[in-house]
This record gives C-alpha cells, structure tokens and sequence, in this order.
C-alpha cells in the first residue's frame, strides 16, 4: 500500500480546524432532513454514526441501534414504522442492514457523505453532506456535518471560539500532555451523548496505550475515582473541577455550545494530546486498512 505523505496524515485537531472552515464557508449547504415520515424510526450506525444518530434523535421516539442490535430490535419491536441510517461511507454495513429494513416493508432514510448512494437501491431517500478528505477513521467533518445540520450552531463562532480561547488554555497549561498516560475527560450533563464520541477517538488514536475514561460531572461521582493514577490528568470541559485528581485542565465551552462545539472543542482537545504523544496512528493505519479491507472485502483507503 501506497503511504500518504505527512500532510496527508494530519493530526486530529488539524482535522477539526479544516472541518469547521469548510462548514463556515456561505458555499457549503447542509441538507435539511426530514424525518417527519416516521413516527418512532429504527435509528442505526455504527461507531460514532450510532452516536450522531442519538444525539440527532435526542429527545424523540425513536429505537436506537448499532450493527449487532439492529436484528433484535426489529424483531422484537413492531411499532417501528422505519429506519434512519447513518454512514459516512455508505458501505460497510449500511447497505445490509436497509436490506433487512426494506424486507419488512418499511422505509429507509439514508444520511451519507457518499453521493454515489443515491443511486443504490437499498434507500429510499438519501442525504448527501459535504465532506473533507480524512484520514480513515477520523470522521470529524462527516459527522459535524450532520450535527450542525440539527443544530443550526455558528461554525465561524465554533473557530473563533478555538483559535481564541481554548489555545489559550492550552497555552497555559504546563507540564504538557506529554507527562500523563492516562486521562479523564469530565464533560456536562447536557453532552452525555459525546461520551461515546470522546471515548471511540481515544480509542482509534491511542489504543491500550493511554487509559482514558469520559463522564459526565455527575456520573464521575459514582466510584469512578477510587483508585488514584498520579499519571492521570483531569480535563474539565465547562465546568470547573474542583473535587478529582491533583492535576487538572480546564477548557472553557462557549455560553451557546451545542452538540457541534462540543464534539469540535473535544476533538481539538484530544488532537494536541495526540501531537504530543508518539505517532501510534501514523504508524499503524496503513496496516490496519490492509486488514479491514479483507474483513469488509472492498478497498479500504487510508485518506478516505
């Protein structure tokens, strides 16, 4: 396989710089979704597009899922009267499970960054957001595209707000992320559903090789803190820390964050951490495309 050259493999926070310039842009349109076919939808996506669809559907009746579940979901739980899909590439397990879904008479909304779905059979209705090449697994721009759709936040205000007061911050802060290898990540009730997000990119970036933890400030108040880590660092997003650890970071959100501030203001976060770190994923992703691409059966590019 063909190494893309460093510029290519850009770091995270690189990634969330690019990704809000590209939505800040007047010429970037962002679908409007309608979802109102459905009164209680199977939602589906996997990894970080099952956490996209949760934050979109908050607060409505809907049936959440991922790869593994959706089966079980749509044989046990008959008012389902559709799905709502979302995959960035819309392959992989996309088409599979609208399959199933269509099977049993029911409709499928797709919400891809993959114009090409729109000619697939398997969907009834196809959203295409606008989309920056990545390198396979970031899924920032793809995702924030959708949040911001739901969200109508400002992205110009989002990039401001980092380039201003979060560097700031970062900054400031001293010894560096360098000197920890492990790493809790508290952020308010409000953007429970990032978690999932925060913890996945931890995963994809460092593997085993940092511990990390994300709760909200009320769940990290239930034991989570019992054993101490003299190496761990307490990043507060928000809300001022002043109960766990004995070294500790701050990072301010905008009076107005939503979802797409979050995720962006998370994200950035944990991309200084990566460039402070050894280059694990540099190192190792050209390789795991290999691999993916004989579990999935179809070309897997490292920039996608």
């Amino acid at each position: 396989m063909k190494y893309p050259n460093d510029q290519q493999l850009i770091n995270l926070d690189v990634c969330v710089l690019n990704a809000l310039r590209l939505f800040a842009n007047p010429e970037t349109e962002l679908p409007k979704v309608d979802f109102s076919k459905f009164k209680r939808p199977l939602v589906v996506g996997s990894g970080n597009a099952a956490a996209t669809g949760r934050i979109i559907f908050a607060g409505k009746d809907a049936i959440f899922a991922d790869e593994s579940t959706y089966k079980n979901k749509l044989k046990n739980i008959t008012n389902i009267d559709g799905a709502v899909l979302f995959s960035a590439s819309a392959s992989k397990h996309a088409p599979g499970i609208a399959n199933a879904v269509k099977e049993m008479g029911k409709k499928v909304i797709l919400l891809t960054c993959n114009p090409a779905a729109r000619d697939m059979d398997n969907f009834d209705d196809v959203y295409v957001f606008p989309h920056l090449p990545e390198p396979y697994t970031y899924n920032t721009s793809t995702y924030m595209g959708m949040i911001l759709a739901k969200t109508r936040e400002n992205a110009q205000h989002i990039l401001d707000y980092i380039n201003t007061a979060i560097d700031e911050a970062l900054h400031e802060f001293s010894p560096g992320f360098d000197k920890f290898d492990a790493f809790f990540l508290l952020v308010p009730e409000e953007f429970d559903l990032i978690r999932i997000m925060l913890t996945t990119k931890f995963v994809e970036l460092f593997g085993r090789r940092i511990a990390r933890d994300v709760f909200t400030t009320e769940q990290a108040q239930h034991a989570t803190t019992l054993v101490p880590c003299d190496t761990e660092l307490f990043i507060s997003f928000g809300c001022e820390n002043k109960w766990w650890g004995k070294n500790n970071l701050f990072i301010p959100l905008p009076k107005d964050a939503g979802y797409a501030a979050m995720m962006a203001i998370g994200y950035y976060a944990i991309g200084k951490i990566q460039a402070q770190k050894p280059p694990w994923f540099k190192e190792n992703i050209a390789h795991y495309c290999e691999e993916a691409a004989k579990w999935f059966g179809k070309p897997m590019p490292v920039i996608a």
